[in-house]
């Protein structure tokens, strides 16, 4: 099946083809909306051909130049090799760990033009973000998909948090990872969210720092990513699949793990900021301990 757009309520327009499936909504004159979904609509029916083009290079480990053709291809490539710093040099990261936040950064270009104000573009939960001057946007954090039910979709759901992001931040880009999401990860964070100055340095940095969020608990159930999906760009590495009730003790010790990639990160200017969750505790590059969500 090819692309598909519909029009939402509240002015946001949904697109989607194929794993690809994006909310985009902006605001300004409305000839100059119009025209920015128009042209992000007319990107979007581009990019999956053009990421199936070079799939089999983006799922091989980040090495060596590069070389992609594809806009996106170079913005994921890009986004990972920079978060190959230190001890991580070779640690297993293909491109794929920054495609949704690569794909919403690619399609937000449509809407950064003359008379649009604000505007977003969310694939899935990574979010690039176009804000002009005296203009902010809210996101809401929900830490632990275990809790969410089908009463909270319905009644709506309670965030866990809501930032402010606002225009001079230097915040583009907000991604999330975790275990629990629809990505494997090597670690056991129920949720790690980043914010950056692109929505693809977000998507790469929050899968390196939610990998890091772990601790050794042999009840931990890992199994080879290719095992639980076959073309998998993981290959035979152990990805995450249950993780029991943790003591306080080893959700701490896990946290202060990921917390220390994230300020990495941060100190290297490749990150503004993180938020990290496990079974009902935080951490954040902006706080000096871990605490519990309340």
């Amino acid at each position: 099946m090819g692309p598909t757009s519909h029009e939402l309520s509240h002015g946001r327009r949904h697109f989607q083809h194929g794993p690809i499936d994006i909310i985009a909504y902006a605001e300004g004159d409305p000839a100059s909306v119009a025209l920015a979904h128009k042209a992000a609509w007319q990107r979007f029916g581009q990019i999956l051909p053009e990421l199936v083009n070079e799939l089999a290079e983006l799922r091989q480990p980040v090495r060596g130049a590069g070389g992609f053709k594809g806009p996106i291809a170079q913005s994921m490539w890009q986004a990972c090799k920079a978060c190959l710093i230190d001890s991580d040099a070779q640690a297993f990261l293909t491109p794929m760990a920054a495609v949704a936040g690569s794909v919403a950064q690619d399609l937000s270009a449509c809407y950064q033009v003359s008379g649009i104000r604000r505007a977003w573009v969310n694939n899935g939960g990574d979010i690039a973000l176009h804000l002009t001057e005296d203009t902010a946007v809210s996101i809401g954090l929900f830490a632990d998909l275990a809790r969410l039910d089908e009463q909270q979709l319905i009644a709506g759901v309670q965030t866990d948090a809501v930032f402010e992001v606002k225009y001079g931040m230097g915040i583009s880009g907000v991604a999330t990872s975790g275990w629990r999401g629809r990505s494997f990860s090597l670690g056991i964070a129920d949720s790690v969210t980043v914010f950056a100055a692109s929505a693809s340095q977000a998507d790469a940095a929050a899968t390196m720092i939610a990998n890091a969020v772990n601790v050794e608990d042999a009840r931990i159930v890992r199994e080879p990513a290719n095992a639980l999906k076959d073309d998998s760009d993981l290959g035979q590495q152990l990805v995450t699949v249950s993780v029991p009730e943790l003591s306080e003790h080893e959700i701490h010790e896990a946290l202060e793990a990921g917390l220390k990639k994230a300020r990495t990160l941060k100190q290297n200017g490749l990150i503004c900021a993180s938020v990290l969750s496990c079974q009902g505790w935080f951490a954040s590059t902006e706080t000096a301990r871990v605490q519990r969500i309340t």
